[in-house]
């Protein structure tokens, strides 16, 4: 087990009153990218500026589609980084085997092609409850080498990977300190849409084993929205838990806004109304509503439709990819591009006329509030928002009340991009107060508050 360890340098560590420590369990962290990663960055921002010290386990060679080297600027010197390596090969072998190969070939080499599809799916349900379970030893090691040589005072776990879930309760077993699981996403969620995630019987099975294991060892659990927390609720009323359980939605940094509205407008392309949208394109985010309403309007107003410029910014899928390409037909302008470091991000953001959020009408995406809705409510622009009824779309409501429509209303979609395209109309938008209850900084107070009551109680019961 290899295990690399960041100390603070010597005039970081300043003295400053201290609540407790905390250990941050979480794969997705610097430099790893993606939205989620943001989540546990601005915690443990916000976390030592509270004064709660905080040593984050993560991994050392990270398996993933996608790096962002930008994110660990934001990290406190004071934050000791904890990396232990994973024995998970490259993303793209691991993309490889997330499905077999169907490409025709001569007769003679099929029981070659058999024999390959049947070493993947064994290595897939080997592979429980994801491919990051092969980091699980060296962080179970690397955590244990940590408690023992400091005290801690609780464990937050987050996931995805729910690898995270199983380190945390390993490491609650043995040092018995409080444990929280912050669930970014659903379990069930994630083994139903993600990528690559294992669907068959056995499967569920052994992983539903794991989710109430983990569920039995916690004694608090977080989700990111309102639903998701009754949700796992009822799964702790059915283990008999008196585990607490509280909503800490993702929020926006109001520290990467203080500039925003003075961003030079670096992309900006004359004459064009730019709809930007911000993030992975995958099944839980489908673009064909969008599409569709635009290739209605090029239908029946090419010359409008001519002023519209589509913007993706981020990782998709070749389904989704495929849905976008056919706007090559219309006389909209579509700019397509790969993932980008948030502070990129946000200079798209600035250069937009107005910003897109996408939920599917899938199963349980009412239970979905995505990270992007809120820093689109800081950007303060106009927001086109495709989702179905359920929380993400009430908090929009909010806020946008005449932008909001369901994936299967093409002709709403429609109207609204011909009525923004043809007039200048001013929308009235947000303020900062209005929405300062959606800040990070907020946010991360509940989590502070959560490890107070859990460190207190377990003053009290002498642990």
């Amino acid at each position: 087990m290899k295990t690399t360890l960041l100390e603070p340098p010597p005039e970081a560590t300043t003295a400053r009153p201290c609540r407790g420590r905390v250990l941050l369990i979480g794969y997705s962290f610097p430099p790893v990218g993606g939205a989620g990663v943001q989540r546990p960055v601005k915690w443990v921002k916000y976390l030592e500026r509270a004064g709660w010290n905080v040593t984050v386990l993560t991994v050392a060679n990270p398996s993933v589609p996608v790096l962002d080297e930008s994110l660990l600027a934001e990290i406190p010197a004071v934050t000791r980084i904890v990396r232990a390596r994973t024995w998970e090969p490259g993303y793209g072998v691991k993309r490889s085997l997330g499905s077999a190969s169907n490409q025709p070939g001569p007769q003679w080499r099929a029981p070659l092609r058999w024999g390959k599809a049947a070493i993947k799916s064994l290595a897939k349900l080997a592979l429980q409850p994801d491919p990051q379970i092969l980091w699980y030893p060296n962080a179970v090691a690397a955590g244990t080498q940590v408690l023992r040589e400091t005290p801690h005072d609780a464990i937050v776990c987050t996931a995805p990977s729910y690898t995270s879930f199983l380190v945390g309760r390993t490491l609650k077993r043995r040092f018995g300190l409080p444990l929280v699981l912050d669930y970014r996403d659903e379990w069930d969620l994630s083994s139903q849409y993600l990528e690559h995630a294992q669907r068959d019987r056995w499967s569920q099975w052994i992983q539903e084993r794991q989710q109430r294991s983990v569920l039995r060892a916690a004694d608090a659990v977080v989700a990111t929205t309102q639903a998701s927390v009754d949700r796992i609720g009822t799964r702790l009323d059915a283990l008999q838990s008196s585990a607490k359980r509280v909503c800490i939605y993702n929020g926006y940094d109001a520290e990467d806004f203080v500039d925003f509205d003075n961003a030079t407008n670096y992309f900006t392309t004359a004459g064009k109304f730019r709809l930007i949208y911000t993030g992975t394109l995958w099944n839980l985010t489908d673009v064909s509503p969008v599409v569709q309403a635009i290739e209605q309007l090029a239908a029946t107003k090419p010359v409008t439709a001519g002023r519209l410029e589509f913007v993706c910014v981020g990782r998709k899928t070749p389904e989704q990819q495929a849905v976008l390409d056919r706007l090559q037909q219309t006389a909209c302008k579509v700019t397509s591009l790969d993932y980008c470091p948030h502070d990129k991000v946000l200079a798209w953001m600035s250069s937009s006329d107005a910003l897109c959020l996408l939920l599917s009408d899938v199963p349980g995406a009412e239970r979905v509030v995505p990270a992007k809705l809120f820093e689109y409510l800081a950007a303060r622009r106009p927001m086109l928002t495709v989702c179905p009824p359920g929380e993400a779309r009430e908090i929009a409501q909010r806020f946008h009340p005449d932008s909001c429509f369901s994936p299967r209303d093409v002709p709403g979609i429609a109207r609204w991009l011909h009525d923004r395209l043809r007039t200048d109309t001013e929308c009235d938008l947000p303020d900062e107060p209005e929405i300062e209850e959606y800040s990070r900084e907020q946010q991360t107070g509940r989590l502070i508050q959560l490890l107070d009551e859990l460190t207190a109680n377990r003053v009290k019961s002498g642990g």
